[in-house]
C-alpha cells in the first residue's frame, strides 16, 4: 500500500493553505470580537479588527491565486501571474487604514478614559486561543510565502496577528494582576504601530514589481560578466531584467558573438547554455536571447 498524501501539509497548493488559514482566521476572529464585548477590551477588539483584516486579505489572496493560476492567451502573453501583486497591494492598504482606525481609538480612550472596566481573565482566555491559531497559520504558510508575493502578504497579515495577540495577552496580565486599565488601550496603540513596517514592506515589494525593477539580491553586472565568459562570445547588451511576481523573473539580453558562431551551427547549443546559466546560477526560468554577429554595425542592431 502507497500512501501518496504529502507529509507536511505546508506542501499543499497556496489555495488550499489560504484557505485552511482563513477558516482559522475567521473562527478565532468572532470569538475574539464576542470576547472584547463580554470583557470590554480595546485591544482585544482591536486584535479582533486586525483579524477581520486578515480574513479579509486571505479572501483577497484567494480570488488572486485562483484568477493567476488562469493559462496564458494571445492577450495576456504571460498570464495572469501579476494578480497575485495586484492581491497584495490590497491587503497593504487594507493594513494601513487598520492602523488608523485602531491608533485613533487607543488615543481616545487614553485622552478620555471614563469608567472603563475590563475583564482581564477573559481577555486572557480569548488572546491565548487567538495566540495559539495564528501560529498555526504562520507554520502552514511558512514554505509558501517564500515563493509566492500573495501569500507572502497573508502571511505578513497572520505575523502581526501574532504578535497583536501577544500584546493583549500582556495587557491582560497587567490588568489581572494590577488592575490598570490604561494597559489596555496601550496594548491597541502598540498594535497599530506595528501594523505600518508590515505595510511598507509589502507596499515596496508590490511597486518594485509593478515599476519593473530587478529582482531584489539580482545582480544585472554579474550575469551579463557572467554570459560574455562564454567562448564566442564578444558583449552583452540590451540586458533586461524583471519580474512578474514572486519567484518569476524574467530576463532578456542581445548577445554579439563571433561570426563563427553563427556560420558553424554553434548558436542553437550556445542559447541552451546561456539558458542553463541563467537557471542554474541565477534562478531565472524564463529567459530570451538575441544573438548577433560582432561584424553587424551597431545601426543595423538599433533598427531591429
Amino acid at each position: 500500500m502507497h500512501d501518496h498524501a504529502p507529509t507536511d501539509l505546508r506542501s499543499s497548493s497556496n489555495r488550499r493553505l489560504l484557505t485552511i488559514s482563513l477558516c482559522l482566521t475567521a473562527t478565532v476572529m468572532i470569538v475574539q470580537v464576542i470576547g472584547a464585548i463580554l470583557s470590554g477590551s480595546l485591544a482585544l477588539l482591536a486584535d479582533a479588527a486586525h483579524m477581520f483584516t486578515d480574513s479579509s486579505a486571505l479572501v483577497v489572496a484567494l480570488i488572486a491565486s485562483a484568477v493567476a493560476a488562469r493559462p496564458a492567451d494571445d492577450r495576456r502573453t504571460f498570464g495572469y501571474q501579476r494578480a497575485e501583486v495586484f492581491g497584495a497591494l490590497i491587503n497593504a492598504i487594507i493594513l494601513i487604514v487598520l492602523m488608523v482606525v485602531v491608533a485613533l481609538q487607543g488615543i481616545s480612550r487614553l485622552i478620555e478614559p471614563g469608567e472603563v472596566e475590563v475583564a482581564g481573565p477573559l481577555m486572557l482566555t480569548v488572546a491565548v486561543i487567538g495566540m495559539i491559531a495564528n501560529a498555526i497559520s504562520m507554520w502552514l504558510l511558512s514554505s509558501a510565502q517564500k515563493h509566492s508575493i500573495n501569500v507572502r502578504g497573508a502571511y505578513l497579515e497572520v505575523m502581526g496577528d501574532l504578535i497583536g495577540s501577544v500584546m493583549v495577552i500582556i495587557a491582560a496580565i497587567v490588568i489581572v494582576t494590577t488592575g490598570w486599565m490604561p494597559a489596555d488601550a496601550i496594548a491597541s496603540l502598540v498594535i497599530a504601530v506595528m501594523i505600518l513596517p508590515r505595510a511598507i514592506s509589502l507596499l515596496r515589494e508590490v511597486f518594485s514589481v509593478l515599476a519593473e525593477s530587478a529582482p531584489k539580491g539580482t545582480q544585472v553586472s554579474e550575469i551579463r560578466e557572467h554570459l560574455r565568459g562564454y567562448d564566442g562570445v564578444v558583449d552583452v547588451h540590451d540586458v533586461h531584467v524583471w519580474q512578474l511576481t514572486r519567484s518569476a523573473p524574467v530576463f532578456t539580453a542581445h548577445v554579439r558573438v563571433e561570426p563563427d558562431v553563427l556560420m558553424d551551427g554553434r548558436a542553437a547549443t550556445l542559447l541552451d547554455e546561456f539558458h542553463t546559466c541563467l537557471s542554474d546560477h541565477f534562478d531565472v526560468e524564463h529567459s530570451t536571447f538575441q544573438l548577433e554577429p560582432a561584424d553587424r554595425s551597431e545601426c543595423e542592431a538599433a533598427h531591429d
